[in-house]
């Protein structure tokens, strides 16, 4: 028998996937008003290019990247700007942005025709056209995609990996758009993969997803004429499946250094809606304007997977979701493992937005934290092979510079140790607290 191939540590949580599993796109209706975050990923915000009165166009872009390490905001309709103010946000409580009232014409800024010639661009021609988009990794961290498809001259990348795994409990976005896009995602890899000049494409998706495997070896199946061969690898479902460095641990068998990036090891990894974005920046032209997010929950009316504009306050949406059975008592935005729970429905659909999950009284149980019986449980399932605990007593006792020196910076904040501890311990929450009081 075949070994498979996966990576050491990891959980298995209930998926909670078949919600929204078989449940095709729709498109969601686009709101009278749109808040878009000018801070919509990794780094610098983006510079305001518009004032209140200005009127925009649906792709103009109003938000220009201040530096290296920033991404571009595009309006997502057409209309006037009501205000550039704070405003809420899932991931930074509030930060600026540009509030849009809608005039319902989509007039667009460009017309988002197919560009002739694809393959006769350039690498350079053709990560312009990405950094232009404004694309940021839509799987959650919503690093720059133009600084990835950048590596310094010291960094030699040899690999690409496409992030299928989607191993998140409930979400399905990328799943669907596997299913249903299959070819415009393989053709964005293949992007990917002209900008970087490597010739080791690999596609990881998880074992719980045939029909998205299946639309993908399909698509594979037609020659794109890119010259780009793609490799699919099938892996058990485990989470957290889809963390770059465990997608590569167990798909290369390489190992990404402490406190190092995947380019130390020769590799990038993309999100399969990034593939996505940058199939439509370079085909078409077209800016990331709009995502699919996942409304899923128990207490949802109607869960699925829906195509939203950029920039959507989430309870302008509760129509199209069709509202909650029953109350929910909490609401995260992404996932349950690693999204943000919020205060308010009052929250615009970002570019890193991937779901939106309510959760009921009884799902959404706490816990009293219980005294660690050393079992050692938290150490097995930590996928960077860390000591939660020893690590959670240092950051109790302000200790954190032994923390640090134990590791803490390297947690990703999977939440892994949290799941399996059987004294409820909420482990992450001190291993958040402690990265965050870390010396410099």
């Amino acid at each position: 028998m075949l070994k498979q191939k996966t990576f050491k540590g990891g959980i298995h949580p209930g998926c909670h996937k078949e919600l929204t599993r078989d449940k095709a796109i729709e498109n969601a209706p686009v709101p009278q008003k749109l808040v878009i975050p000018l801070q919509q990923g990794v780094g610098n915000k983006a510079k305001s290019l518009v004032k209140s009165g200005d009127i925009v166009r649906m792709g103009q872009l109003i938000g220009d990247a201040d530096g290296f390490i920033s991404a571009k905001a595009h309006s997502p309709v057409s209309g006037k700007v009501l205000s550039v103010s704070k405003q809420l946000n899932p991931v930074y409580g509030k930060c600026d942005s540009v509030v849009v009232e809608n005039d319902g014409q989509d007039t667009p800024f460009a017309d988002y025709a197919p560009v002739t010639g694809v393959s006769g661009m350039s690498a350079a021609e053709m990560l312009e056209a990405v950094k232009d988009a404004g694309i940021v990794g839509l799987g959650g961290a919503a690093f720059p995609t133009h600084v990835k498809l950048s590596p310094p001259k010291n960094k030699t990348v040899d690999t690409v990996i496409l992030n299928a795994a989607e191993c998140e409990p409930y979400l399905n976005c990328d799943n669907r758009l596997m299913i249903e896009n299959a070819g415009e995602v393989i053709k964005g890899l293949e992007v990917i993969a002209r900008i970087l000049g490597v010739k080791n494409v690999y596609i990881g998706i998880e074992d719980n997803k045939p029909g998205a495997l299946k639309s993908l070896e399909k698509g594979l199946g037609a020659d794109s004429g890119a010259g780009v061969q793609i490799s699919v690898e099938v892996l058990p479902a485990k989470y957290p499946q889809g963390a770059e460095k465990q997608i590569i641990n167990a798909i290369t068998g390489r190992i990404v250094p402490a406190g190092g990036l995947p380019m130390d090891v020769g590799c990038v990894v993309q999100n399969a809606g990034t593939a996505f974005a940058v199939y439509e920046a370079v085909y078409m032209g077209k800016p990331l304007m709009e995502r699919v997010v996942t409304i899923t929950g128990s207490c949802v009316k109607k869960p699925g997977n829906y195509r939203v504009r950029i920039g959507t306050v989430l309870s302008d949406l509760k129509d199209t979701f069709g509202g909650f059975s029953e109350d929910p008592k909490k609401f995260v935005s992404g996932g349950p493992m690693m999204g943000i729970a919020q205060y308010s429905m009052d929250i615009p659909v970002t570019k890193s937005t991937s779901g939106a999950l309510f959760l009921t009284e009884k799902e959404a149980v706490s816990y009293k934290e219980g005294v660690c019986i050393r079992c050692g449980k938290c150490i097995e399932a930590c996928p960077m092979q860390l000591v939660p605990t020893a690590l959670m007593l240092r950051v109790k006792k302000a200790k954190y510079g032994e923390a640090k020196e134990m590791g803490i910076a390297n947690c990703y904040e999977c939440g892994s140790c949290a799941f399996v501890c059987p004294a409820r311990i909420p482990l992450l929450d001190y291993m958040k607290y402690g990265k965050a009081m870390m010396p410099k």
